[in-house]
């Protein structure tokens, strides 16, 4: 199971499960997941279980809750308890008949959380995926966000400690020096403390080896990008919630062609944005889902992104300079999304208040274009290594 809310879960898992098959000859696996996630599981040859079909969606969903560039995840997750009981559901019935062996949930919080309360429906193996640990209160939430913050926290650790062998196997997807400086909560742990007592660490997965796309030009020569103008691109990840970010750089289109003559925009607007509801603008290419983006954002320049960890560990990882535009009230963006690529010294935070200026995204756009790459590298196999933290449960 793969978290929809995103692709970027997707891509790491895709990357595991073919180090899976290579450890396992003859597996079989079958994905129970929703749209825009079924896109990609199809795009990599990947079989996805019918009864997909059923499941409630949590990226439409979390689009209900957004406003311009503004999403509230703790509370959208808080206000999802409909749409998780139904696909725990779903997911129930699914391995009562599968006859499975093992059970991967990256992000699959209503498959976690059900299981630590009802632990008598574990007849499988149980492995469980994140890259971010303990859920933070915005600033502006005050003392009553804060409480249920930190009372979601205490319910996990109590999971953990009293329930332990609901999971078979915890893997965080970096290091322990990724993780946040934070508490759970008053009178609980601190975050990287407690993940180090209940997690195994996979390091970061990438799903591609960032040595292949090294040589930028003929990359290009590939693409179809041309080798003698400046590129930027612009994406906003697999969710609907990036239009207006995507409207705020092509306000900029025209200030940032001052600023560097001849730059070129690639605009990537996702699965589940209408590339057509953008403004036309000259000069200016724009698709839809690109199951290869991976490949144009190490192609570029600079690149302007959401906050979203995958996109910008991938642009890390390629060695790309980035700008990242939060969701606002987004906290797993503002806290440990930054503490990571603030580690590893990657990409320029800008606010979208920052965005919305065309002259200022324009000045950050040419400036980070211009700036020396000297940040920390990536260490690949991240996906060999999580396979391996899995593969002695089958």
């Amino acid at each position: 199971l793969s978290s929809p809310i995103g692709l970027g879960h997707a891509r790491r898992d895709v990357a595991i499960a073919a180090e899976l098959r290579r450890r396992q000859p003859g597996l079989r696996i079958d994905w129970l997941a929703q749209d825009p996630v079924t896109r990609a599981l199809v795009a990599a040859g990947e079989r996805v279980h019918p009864a997909s079909a059923w499941l409630l969606n949590e990226s439409a969903h979390v689009e209900s809750e957004a406003g311009e560039h503004d999403l509230h995840a703790f509370q959208a997750i808080r206000r999802m308890d409909e749409v998780l009981v139904a696909n725990f559901m779903t997911f129930a019935d699914v391995v009562a008949d599968g006859g499975y062996d093992l059970v991967i949930g990256d992000e699959a919080w209503e498959v976690d959380h059900f299981l630590h309360e009802n632990p008598q429906l574990k007849r499988f193996a149980f492995a469980w995926l994140t890259d971010f640990v303990g859920w933070l209160p915005m600033p502006d939430g005050g003392p009553h966000e804060a409480a249920l913050a930190a009372d979601a926290n205490a319910e996990m650790v109590e999971h953990r400690a009293r329930l332990r062998h609901v999971r078979d196997r915890s893997i965080f997807v970096g290091d322990p020096e990724d993780i946040v400086d934070a508490t759970l909560g008053p009178g609980l742990p601190r975050i990287r403390e407690w993940t180090e007592d209940n997690f195994d660490f996979a390091g970061w997965v990438s799903g591609f080896d960032p040595a292949e796309l090294a040589d930028r030009d003929a990359l290009r020569s590939r693409l179809g990008h041309p080798r003698d103008r400046p590129l930027c691109v612009v994406a906003v990840g697999g969710s609907g919630v990036g239009g207006p970010l995507l409207a705020r750089v092509l306000d900029a289109v025209g200030p940032a062609r001052r600023l560097v003559p001849g730059l070129r925009f690639v605009v990537v607007t996702g699965p589940r944005i209408d590339p057509g509801s953008l403004p036309p603008t000259p000069d200016v290419e724009v698709h839809g889902y690109l199951p290869q983006l991976h490949r144009h954002l190490a192609a570029a320049d600079v690149a302007v992104v959401q906050g979203g960890l995958t996109t910008c560990m991938e642009l890390t990882a390629a060695g790309t300079p980035f700008l990242y535009v939060p969701l606002r009230h987004h906290f797993e963006q503002h806290f440990h999304v930054r503490a990571r690529l603030e580690r590893y010294g990657a990409g320029r935070c800008l606010s979208y208040a920052q965005a919305c200026d065309p002259d200022g995204l324009a000045a950050a756009i040419a400036a980070e274009l211009r700036r020396d790459v000297t940040h920390r590298p990536v260490e690949p196999g991240g996906a060999a290594r999580a396979a391996a933290l899995l593969a002695d449960l089958l």
